[in-house]
């Protein structure tokens, strides 16, 4: 797949299919359905019907439970992408407020309360502000984004097709094991409590107490 224009496509269809599956996300789906079957044949769009067949033949509310069940009471699904860098940290506020500087640079303004790493967020300001800045963003969080994939592979989510859609837009191939995805990390983890090392095979779980976030993101 090449181009900005299926990049975007790509970025914004897998930015409304991370987000709470409620009623309004469900009107999306036809819609996002429609603007994947033009894109050509390859890993990213296939990953993307596949997601959106399966979600549209899932009963609302089971899917709104796993939904919760997976983002929001297990720390290794997490879409915050500064939290797997920065952890709780100090650090990890000085990130945020450069991802709002920088939508803020290309026009945009966070609208909803979501914060600017969430991974929705993201991809939607890649989709709407510019391709290459959005791509680049996730290529200097791939580590994070690499190991949420596999966590999500892990727990056999559907979910996990649509990240590994995102992946398959970023230069060279995914790492296929937790250890090659560390591997990927510019600095090492944080000392105060959590980012990239908290994360083992056999790590606990904590619930995150994430609140379902409206599907807004950045706007101009």
């Amino acid at each position: 797949m090449t181009g900005r224009v299926d990049h975007a496509v790509v970025l914004q269809g897998a930015s409304l299919l991370l987000q709470y599956p409620d009623a309004a996300w469900r009107g999306r789906l036809d819609t996002v359905l429609a603007a994947l079957r033009d894109l050509p044949p390859g890993p990213p769009r296939d990953g993307l019907l596949r997601f959106v067949r399966r979600g549209a033949a899932t009963p609302a509310g089971e899917l709104e439970q796993h939904y919760v069940e997976v983002f929001d009471r297990k720390r290794r699904c997490c879409m915050h992408l500064t939290w797997w860098t920065d952890g709780e940290t100090r650090r990890r506020g000085m990130s945020l407020a450069r991802l709002k500087a920088l939508y803020r640079g290309y026009g945009f303004e966070l609208q909803g309360g979501e914060l600017p790493d969430f991974l929705p967020v993201v991809l939607e300001f890649g989709a709407q502000g510019d391709v290459a800045a959005g791509l680049a963003l996730l290529q200097e969080h791939r580590a994070g984004l690499e190991l949420l994939r596999l966590a999500l592979l892990d727990v056999a989510t559907p979910y996990a097709d649509v990240v590994t859609a995102v992946c398959g837009l970023l230069p060279g191939a995914s790492p296929q094991d937790e250890a090659a995805a560390r591997a990927l990390a510019r600095t090492g983890p944080p000392g105060e409590s959590v980012g990239l090392e908290a994360y083992s095979p056999s790590g606990g779980r904590r619930d995150l107490g994430l609140t379902p976030l409206e599907p807004t993101g950045v706007r101009r």
